[in-house]
């Protein structure tokens, strides 16, 4: 009997060492529409969700971001925009998804404010103490050991550093959740036939929204790894999440 430990990859039980690469081989293939399909598959609402965690996260002039899973830079744009000046780091797994961030009229606008760097959540390329804030949207529930995600996203931050996280999330009502996951199940799939020619992984994406933890879960996982003052606030009933923590 094997002793390898195993994960989630939506709803199929895989080794822990091989997650990542799957993760990596849906986002190779949507990377190119990836930022179209985040348009329909929330009817342009994750436009609204991310100014609302800019709203939260209130950036100021100098401060330095680190965007993990950041692909192709949508937060890392809004950020450098509201702060005036700063730097941002897009860090992600994938680098065509990156590639595609760089082709955006933003990054030439402000090439100077950021780098774009290929890496993995769990095991940062950076000094600790490097950044003021780090963020993470919509990609912490691909990791495959989200809690080592969080231990470097601490050990990373500068003391007085801002930890956010937006991500999909669980509606507190039974009917609710059943109608959006048939919705979920039914729909997004096929418009990601549709759009990018690529069913498989959007059926990827539905499943591992529902194997993510609930709101409480994930509070507590992110006070385990050391942030305090630690929150949540739902966004469209629940559908999405943003959950805030401070490296004191």
């Amino acid at each position: 009997m094997s002793d390898e430990k195993t994960t989630h990859f939506g709803y199929q039980t895989v080794p822990e060492g091989e997650k990542a690469g799957r993760v990596q081989g849906v986002f190779n293939s949507v990377a190119s529409k990836y930022d179209i399909m985040n348009d329909v598959m929330s009817v342009g609402i994750h436009r609204i969700w991310k100014e609302a965690m800019m709203d939260w996260l209130a950036p100021r002039a100098g401060q330095t971001l680190l965007d993990v899973a950041g692909g192709t830079g949508d937060i890392s744009f809004k950020f450098l925009k509201r702060a005036g000046h700063g730097h941002a780091t897009v860090l992600d797994l994938t680098e065509p998804m990156l590639i595609e961030g760089r082709k955006r009229a933003e990054a030439d606008k402000m090439a100077d404010s950021l780098d774009w760097v290929v890496g993995d959540a769990m095991a940062l390329p950076f000094e600790d103490n490097t950044f003021d804030v780090y963020t993470i949207s919509f990609g912490i529930r691909n990791v495959t050991r989200p809690a080592d995600a969080l231990a470097e996203a601490y050990r990373v931050l500068k003391p007085g550093g801002r930890l956010m996280v937006l991500e999909f999330s669980q509606l507190p009502n039974d009917g609710m959740q059943k109608l959006y996951d048939l919705y979920s199940f039914n729909v997004i799939p096929r418009m990601g036939q549709m759009i990018a020619g690529d069913r498989d992984s959007y059926q990827y994406l539905v499943e591992s929204i529902r194997k993510f933890p609930d709101q409480e879960t994930f509070l507590a996982m992110i006070r385990d790894a050391g942030f305090e003052q630690a929150k949540y606030r739902n966004l469209t009933m629940g559908v999405a999440c943003l959950h805030s923590g401070w490296k004191l």
